[in-house]
């Protein structure tokens, strides 16, 4: 039984899940949501990893967390600027923190996916991998990547050559090569290796 059911059963309510998207990108935010859904939402059973869903279906299932009435979250971006200054973990756990206090519920706890807690005015509970066992830990991931593939597609037509809109700004080949052929951009990680 997932930890969430768990602390339902026990009463712990309002309970929000918590996760991130662009941990390990070279360039773009990192963001986080934060996804309290009600026990009842048939979206529960429909919520998956978002790195287990293809892109369409993520998109599907975003529409449907956002204009649902048993969905509330909150979002966070924390761009790479702020990443650079204060290191990718640092970044990520304010970005988690200020995604739970935009919530218009206040949670009684939260579920995290890692094994890291953001500072929250509330019980934290850390669940590795939570994002593929929580339910709203897997409603946090798929707004998390949606949002944040929503930012690269449009940081490629700010900055075109690099294949944002492809690869999200991951460190793949073909990034590196970009990077090496056009220099690093304003939306770039200085502080990650292979930028600058």
């Amino acid at each position: 039984m997932p930890l969430e059911d768990e602390l339902i059963a026990r009463g712990v309510w309002p309970l929000c899940g918590v996760d991130e998207a662009g941990r390990g990108p070279l360039a773009g935010p990192v963001v986080a949501a934060a996804v309290i859904m009600e026990p009842s939402s048939a979206l529960r059973s429909s919520v998956k990893d978002s790195k287990q869903l293809t892109a369409a279906r993520r998109e599907k299932l975003y529409e449907m967390l956002v204009s649902s009435d048993d969905v509330r979250f909150g979002t966070s971006i924390v761009e790479a600027p702020a990443i650079d200054a204060m290191n990718i973990l640092k970044a990520t756990l304010m970005a988690m923190e200020e995604a739970v206090g935009r919530l218009r519920i206040t949670p009684s706890a939260a579920l995290v996916d890692g094994n890291a807690a953001p500072a929250v005015a509330c019980r934290c509970y850390t669940v590795v991998k939570g994002d593929q066992t929580e339910p709203s830990i897997s409603a946090a991931s798929i707004i998390a990547k949606v949002t944040r593939d929503r930012i690269m597609a449009r940081m490629e037509e700010i900055y075109p050559g690099y294949g944002f809109a492809r690869h999200k700004g991951y460190p793949t080949k073909d990034h590196y090569e970009a990077i090496h052929r056009l220099g690093a951009c304003p939306i770039h990680r200085r502080s990650f290796k292979g930028v600058s």
